[in-house]
């Protein structure tokens, strides 16, 4: 068996988004497979790339240069469909990234059960999202799509507790401030392939920025810092802006991050 490093560069460095979930899915199930057998796979270290394989659409434009669409056309539905699942694809490579990158930290097995669940379910959720796009006749890579999404690996890419709290703990936590009106937008439409895949991915989603949550924690834990602290030097060095909110206080809440950790960074302080 490959060590989880190796597939994890193996997934960065596949371009095609179908091909690269598919195989994200197999090394995700031949992890779980040897644990749940109660074997400790080898975890072993790889030199992941700066950037991940992309495919050559969509075209991949600078965020000001992005057509807006209004969500109450079939066209701006189809639009917001296409920046979700291409949001889920960098989520994908993200989660494997972080594996592959700080691999030679001591860390807990069950760090790495964390981020192969996460990384299996952002590749479900990038098909179910391509999914809905060819039902409406459209596909991943149709639309011009947001070339900023890889910057925090970027910038995070030498720093494992900055890396926690950007990705996760701001960007993956956003969703879960925007996904309940998503959902609505397409309640409204009629939409019920789309609501039930934006369901599925509202409720995983909580793991993931609970996953992050704890593993910010343990860090800061482990080296007796203060894990508030920390998270608003950290944010404000990386993240590029201001929190937007309203903020989901409920499923930030339930996801481990109350909010004397994010109502400071944001636009109204």
């Amino acid at each position: 068996m490959k060590s989880l490093a190796q597939m994890a560069v193996e997934v960065l460095s596949t371009a095609d988004g179908r091909a690269k979930t598919a195989l994200s899915h197999a090394h995700a199930a031949a992890w779980r497979a040897a644990r749940t057998g109660g074997a400790r796979p080898e975890v072993g270290t790889a030199q992941p790339p700066l950037h991940p394989a992309r495919p050559a659409k969509p075209e991949l434009l600078k965020p000001r240069d992005v057509p807006r669409r209004k969500p109450s056309s079939p066209e701006g539905r189809i639009a917001m469909l296409h920046a979700v699942a291409h949001i889920e694809l960098n989520a994908v490579d993200l989660h494997w990234d972080i594996i592959a990158r700080f691999a030679d930290v001591p860390l807990p097995i069950g760090f790495f059960d964390d981020w192969v669940k996460a990384a299996d379910e952002e590749s479900k959720h990038f098909n179910l999202l391509c999914d809905c796009l060819e039902a409406h006749g459209s596909f991943y890579g149709a639309l011009p799509a947001h070339a900023g999404m890889w910057q925090a690996a970027e910038d995070t890419k030498d720093d494992f507790m900055g890396r926690l709290a950007v990705v996760p703990m701001v960007l993956e936590a956003r969703g879960l401030d925007v996904t309940p009106g998503m959902i609505e937008i397409f309640r409204k439409a009629g939409d019920s392939q789309v609501v039930d895949a934006l369901e599925v991915i509202y409720a995983e989603e909580v793991h993931h920025v609970a996953y992050g949550s704890k593993w910010f924690h343990f860090l800061c834990g482990r080296h007796d810092l203060d894990p508030v602290v920390v998270f608003h030097k950290l944010v404000r060095g990386y993240f590029h802006g201001s929190l937007k909110p309203p903020f989901n206080e409920e499923k930030r809440a339930e996801a481990g991050i109350p909010p004397d950790f994010y109502w400071p960074l944001s636009e109204t302080r």
